[in-house]
């Protein structure tokens, strides 16, 4: 076996208290809150996604040389990576009482070393060295030889239950149930680090709260007179959940590829999948039982509905993989997909479209998306970046915010004149309306709203997404409900 060790000397248990046997940390989802091989063959398929070749020819010549090969081939930054910020302190502490504290772990020692930098507190690195695989009953081996006297292991898999059998503690970091009672049973327990729950976590990948953007699939019922009318209703409701999935899928998609990017985001890195809170390879297994589920409730709303799924689906993949880093080309995709929404509800409802309406989204969102990157970029600026640094992971500068500005506000003021003209052309002569002179209401509105969002948004108070801001704010809400009061009472034809 070749040298496993990044540094050769061993410890001489005898000389140290036996009450401070050393600590030896697993890497990958115990002091990093990731798995570093997913993590890297992620970043692989990324650079080019025939590297998928790579992968299998790598696998074929054996564990430990797939995680040399892709040690070799990807630069994966390892100070953003999440780290477990409980044990951490627990090891600092121990460090401190002048315990030996040791990484080993599985990971190939390139990036095994490069970790362990990180950390003034570890003193030396084991692990795999392109021919052997330290895990499991080979980490067990390789530890028992090099601390005769004894050791601690902290570990969180089922492949580690090897290593405690031969350790004299135990340090539990995130196992199930199940697993520690294997470990207690194994090892004697020095340190339980529970579990977070997954279940919120889940929620959140899947974007729960942008599914009140899909509520634009039930417009077309509405305002095509379809308000009293069951089936019309269940066809939109299965397109609202058939969206809801694909969208909740998508975001999965978006934030598996963007992993890098958003960690050094100051919001993005505290999503589930940036921060670890969830596994790189269930998510991978979560994204097409989603996608199926998906299409599933498509199809029994009908091939049309299943057409513009597909085109959102193909749009979006778009937008996560390349479109989102041309600058005014991505709000204008953003734009496009929002509208799509409404046309998946014309779809659904089986109702005629009105052009009027779909550009009045078209710029709407545009406005909106703008104010999206807006925040980005005055972000950027506030953290004292040179006003030529690129956003990571888009195609905008610092110095564009002046022009970001006006694109958002002539957009959105361009979208309160085509609502008149909707008004004008099409929703006045509409027969259902009782008394429409009261949608006049709803340009004024509009207004109002949309400055309340660009003054915010040049205050540096708005969150990243518009939308999401206005859900959680009031005075958004009072004037969209006072929207939803001016078109009842034209509906109803209350009359003054």
């Amino acid at each position: 076996m070749s040298q496993i060790l990044a540094q050769t000397d061993t410890l001489d248990a005898s000389e140290a208290d036996a009450s401070l046997l050393p600590l030896v940390l697993d890497l990958d989802r115990t002091l990093v809150r990731s798995d570093l091989l997913e993590e890297m063959a992620l970043l692989h398929l990324r650079g080019h996604p025939l590297a998928l070749f790579d992968l299998v020819g790598w696998t074929l010549e054996g564990r430990a040389q797939l995680k040399r090969r892709l040690a070799e081939a990807v630069a994966l930054d390892v100070e953003h990576l999440p780290v477990n910020a409980e044990l951490i302190a627990y090891a600092e502490a121990e460090a401190g009482r002048g315990r030996q504290i040791v990484l080993a772990t599985a990971a190939d020692t390139l990036i095994a070393s490069k970790v362990a930098k990180r950390f003034a507190f570890i003193d030396r690195v084991i692990a795999s060295d392109g021919e052997t695989n330290l895990k499991g009953p080979e980490k067990a081996r390789v530890l028992a030889e090099m601390f005769p006297d004894g050791f601690v292991y902290a570990g969180d898999s089922h492949a580690d239950l090897a290593v405690w059998k031969k350790a004299a503690g135990s340090v539990i970091v995130g196992a199930s149930p199940a697993l520690e009672r294997a470990a207690r049973a194994a090892s004697p327990m020095e340190k339980v680090f529970a579990r977070p729950p997954s279940l919120g976590a889940w929620a959140k990948a899947a974007r729960l709260h942008q599914w009140a953007k899909n509520l634009l699939v039930f417009v077309p019922l509405v305002l095509s007179g379809h308000m009293l009318d069951p089936v019309a209703w269940w066809s939109a409701g299965l397109a609202f959940l058939a969206l809801g999935v694909l969208a909740s899928s998508t975001y999965m998609i978006n934030d598996l590829w963007d992993i890098a990017d958003d960690r050094r985001h100051w919001t993005k890195r505290n999503r589930p999948i940036a921060s670890g809170r969830l596994r790189l390879g269930h998510t991978v297994m979560a994204v097409p039982i989603g996608l199926a589920m998906a299409f599933g409730l498509g199809a029994l709303a009908g091939g049309a509905v299943m057409l513009v799924l597909a085109a959102y689906l193909g749009l979006t993949l778009s937008y996560s993989l390349a479109l989102k880093r041309k600058p005014v080309l991505d709000a204008f995709v953003l734009a496009v997909l929002f509208t799509l929404r409404l046309v998946l509800g014309i779809a659904a409802v089986g109702v005629v479209a009105s052009p009027w309406l779909l550009v009045f989204s078209m710029f709407l969102f545009a406005s909106l998306s703008f104010a999206k990157r807006q925040t980005e970029v005055q972000r950027m600026a506030e953290t004292g970046r040179d006003i030529g640094e690129k956003i990571a992971g888009r195609g905008y500068f610092a110095m564009d915010a002046p022009f970001i500005l006006a694109m958002g506000v002539s957009s959105g003021m361009a979208s309160i004149l085509i609502m008149v003209l909707y008004l004008t052309q099409d929703a006045l002569m509409a027969d259902f309306y009782g008394n429409s002179v009261w949608l006049w209401a709803i340009p004024a509105l509009l207004f109002l709203w949309l400055s309340r969002i660009w003054m915010i948004c040049q205050r540096g108070e708005l969150n990243d997404d518009p939308v999401a801001f206005a859900i959680k704010d009031p005075k958004s809400l009072v004037l969209c409900g006072f929207v939803g009061v001016a078109f009842v009472m034209a509906w109803v034809g209350v009359t003054v």
